[in-house]
């Protein structure tokens, strides 16, 4: 598929792509450059305090792992069943 860059660096993305990735507008990309291939890479950005607070999540996780109080589980179907029974 052809593009053409427009002005101001525009550039628009072929219907089939944006269907067959279930991109919308407003979608956000990381772009760059190697080895001379553009390369648009989808991304999802979520608020600073949203990444924060899962951070401390993930830090409390590690802990309670490395002390062995961190409840492990072989399958998501586990993992649900521990917290429904909660």
């Amino acid at each position: 598929m052809m593009a053409e860059l427009r002005t101001k660096s525009q550039i628009t993305i072929p219907k089939g792509i944006v269907s067959k990735l279930g991109l919308a507008q407003g979608d956000k990309f990381d772009v760059f450059e190697r080895d001379g291939v553009i390369h648009l890479v989808p991304v999802a950005v979520y608020p600073k305090q949203y990444v924060d607070e899962l951070e401390k999540e993930v830090a409390v996780v590690r802990a309670r792992l490395k002390d062995g109080t961190q409840p492990k589980f072989s399958s998501v179907g586990d993992m649900m069943n521990a917290l429904e029974k909660k």
